[in-house]
Order: C-alpha cells, then sequence, then structure tokens
C-alpha cells in the first residue's frame, strides 16, 4: 500500500512538469495571463498577519499551495502558509479582489535546535516541497550587517515545521569580511542578496539554490550599467552535499532611480526546474523613486526567463570566478510581465514578485502561477498571478 501510494505522489510530480520539448524550444513556451487577486495588506490568519510571502510551491497530490513569510520573526514567528487557489475566480482586473484565495493553515518554523526564531535570526526566502520524501526544503539569505553576520542556509525540515538536516553550503558564500562587503578581501554574500530561490530537479534527486545577485569576490551588484553574476548551486538531495555550480548573468537594473544615490536592484528571486538542468527564473528589478516620466509604475519590472545550464561551466568549489573562462546559464525571455494587460486595457500593475510554482491543469492548459511579497507596507502588493502554459 505505501509502495502504491508513493507511485502515485512520484507520478503526480511528474506530470506537473512541463513537456521536455517546450523546455528545449523556448520560443515556443508562450505565457498568456489569465489573471489575478490581490490579498488586503494587514489581513490576519490564525493570530498572524499575512504578508512577506516570498516562495510559492504547488502540491499536485492536495491541490494546496505552500507560501514562506519572510517575516524574520519580527511581527510573528518565522512560519509558512497553507492555501488554496481557485483560478476560475481570477481577473484581469486592476481591482480584482481575493476571491478563491483560501489560507488553509499556518505553520511556524523552528530552528535547527527546536524552538521558535529570535526576531531577526531568521530570513526566509525559499522553500519547495519534496512530495515524494513529505519533507519541506527551505532557505534563508543570512545576514551582513553592521549588527551581525550569518551564514546564508539551505535546510530541511519536517511537515510541522521542526528542523530536520542542514544541505552543506560552501564556505565561500559565508561573509567575511567588512560589514559593508565593499572592501578589498570582502567574502561572501552581499546583504539581502543571498539565497532567494529554490528548485527541485525533474527527477527529483538534485536540489538547486540561487543567490539573488553574485558572491562580493565574483561581481558588484546589479545596476543600471550592468548585471550581476549570481550563482546557481545544486545539492545530491540524499547525501545533503553540494555538487555542480552554475552563472547566471541577471540583467541590469531596468529603471533609473530620480536621485544619484536613489536604491534601485535586480535579481533572481525564485525558479522552477522544467527539464534537465533548464528552468524557468525571475528576474525581479525594483526602484525606488524610479525616473519614469508621466508613469504610475510601482517601479518593480518582472521578467521570466527560461535558463538552461546544460552547457554552462560546471565552477563548483571555485571560491571566485574572476579571471576564469565561464560560459554562464543560456538564457532568453519569455514574458514581460509590463506587456500584460487587464480587459479594460489597463496595465498590469506589478508585485514584488518572488515566488513562482507549476499550477494545475486549467482549462485543459497546463499553469503558472506567481506570487508578490508586500513586504509589509501598505503601498505594496501581496499578489498572486496566474499564467496559463501556450505553446505555440
Amino acid at each position: 500500500m505505501r509502495n502504491a501510494l508513493i507511485s502515485a505522489i512520484l507520478a503526480a510530480n511528474l506530470v506537473s512538469c512541463i513537456p521536455v520539448q517546450a523546455a528545449d524550444d523556448p520560443a515556443a513556451l508562450a505565457l498568456n495571463y489569465i489573471g489575478q487577486q490581490i490579498v488586503p495588506n494587514n489581513m490576519r490568519f490564525n493570530g498572524t498577519i499575512i504578508g512577506g510571502l516570498s516562495s510559492l510551491d504547488y502540491h499536485p497530490v492536495t491541490n494546496r499551495y505552500l507560501a514562506v513569510s519572510d517575516d524574520r520573526s519580527k511581527i510573528n514567528r518565522a512560519r509558512f502558509y497553507e492555501l488554496s487557489l481557485d483560478l476560475s475566480q481570477f481577473q484581469r482586473s486592476a481591482i480584482p479582489g481575493m476571491a478563491g484565495v483560501t489560507f488553509q493553515a499556518v505553520t511556524m518554523i523552528e530552528r535547527p535546535e527546536g524552538g521558535a526564531f529570535s526576531e531577526s535570526s531568521v530570513d526566509p526566502e525559499g522553500m519547495r516541497i519534496d512530495v515524494a520524501r513529505n519533507k519541506i526544503y527551505w532557505c534563508e539569505e543570512g545576514q551582513r550587517s553592521i549588527s551581525r553576520a550569518r551564514n546564508p542556509a539551505v535546510r530541511e525540515m519536517n511537515l510541522d515545521g521542526s528542523h530536520n538536516r542542514d544541505f552543506a553550503v560552501p564556505y565561500y558564500y559565508y561573509p567575511r569580511g567588512s560589514s559593508f562587503g565593499l572592501f578589498p578581501g570582502d567574502r561572501g554574500i552581499y546583504n539581502n542578496l543571498a539565497f532567494e530561490s529554490l528548485a527541485i530537479s525533474v527527477d527529483g534527486s538534485t536540489l538547486y539554490a540561487a543567490t539573488e545577485n553574485g558572491l562580493i569576490q565574483d561581481t558588484p551588484p546589479a545596476s543600471i550599467l550592468a548585471g550581476s553574476r549570481a550563482r546557481i548551486l545544486s545539492f545530491d538531495i540524499e547525501s545533503g552535499k553540494p555538487a555542480a555550480e552554475y552563472i547566471y548573468d541577471t540583467d541590469p537594473v531596468v529603471f533609473a532611480p530620480a536621485a544619484i544615490i536613489g536604491f534601485a536592484t535586480n535579481g533572481v528571486t525564485d525558479f522552477i526546474a522544467i527539464g534537465d538542468r533548464q528552468f524557468i527564473a525571475i528576474e525581479r528589478s525594483f526602484t525606488l523613486r524610479a525616473l519614469i516620466p508621466g508613469s504610475t509604475s510601482t517601479g518593480y519590472a518582472v521578467r521570466l526567463y527560461y535558463a538552461d545550464a546544460r552547457d554552462a561551466t560546471d565552477v563548483s568549489g571555485l571560491e571566485t570566478i574572476v579571471g576564469a573562462s565561464i560560459r554562464p546559464v543560456r538564457k532568453a525571455l519569455l514574458l514581460n510581465l509590463s506587456e500584460l494587460k487587464n480587459e479594460d486595457g489597463s496595465v498590469l500593475a506589478q508585485g514584488n514578485i518572488e515566488g513562482i510554482t507549476l499550477g494545475p491543469d486549467f482549462n485543459g492548459k497546463r499553469t503558472i502561477i506567481l506570487v508578490a511579497d508586500n513586504n509589509f507596507t501598505k503601498t505594496q502588493l501581496t499578489q498572486f498571478i496566474a499564467l496559463e502554459i501556450n505553446p505555440d
């Protein structure tokens, strides 16, 4: 009976993958806008404030989704939500409401030694559920600041939020040197630009984690003039040990800031595996007070890319790639969310898109669902966007 159940779960997981021929020909992988829904800010559920949703993963057996909150145990304890989405109620409207978005449960994430994370001691960003092993993988960015330095981590937990194990992140990701990360000799992650993304390989044997931007010893952060050389790090799931590692070159920041010292960033915020070392990746650009004359833009510009690492150079073990001959991950633009429009012709207002998952069939076609992190602010969106996969 147990073997039959495992076989059913594995079959459901494999059915959720995009056909390989679509992955081999990204030009034929068309993504069409189904609609969106927006959860009101400060909405409460089971004693928590819903917000900071930084990942989304669809469970094909339960037909529900998991979403981690990047609340750093400040507002409420570190946690993830289980929810359901009725795509038939999504709307191509600028004010769609939240019909069909139902939060079902909230689970607290525990420290490796047990118990709750203290305030600002964790920054959950990516999450995937392994339906075959009945485990959840999650990553946190770590920290590099004046107050503290904390290593980025990739972890496995049980469904109840209790810790199971850590994956072995290479030492060269650890923050070393100054708190700013801008001086000679500084190494490791930039603050708030580390592990944002997780993906499980189609065959279920490999876990991938991606940094939002590159490591300090590899590249500067993304700017309006140039992108950054992010790393995709793979792990063998059975052993937890690191394996192949690839370089993903992000685009430059899309919008110039209105002020010379204005904040602007672009990076990889999540990805999903759709074939052998093939992914759909989110690049999310944000500019605070962007210089866009006559525009009501949110400052966000979100693009989905097909990313193919099959011919990319394996840089595993290299503390720095400076001076090395590197073939990066090949990528091709699939969708610029700035081009999506609602039924009344209005342009889709893009939130801070940080999560992506393959969803269920809808009207006979596979779907991709995105989620936006509202950063617990009044002006940003907890937004779900549904797309259909429509190969030409």
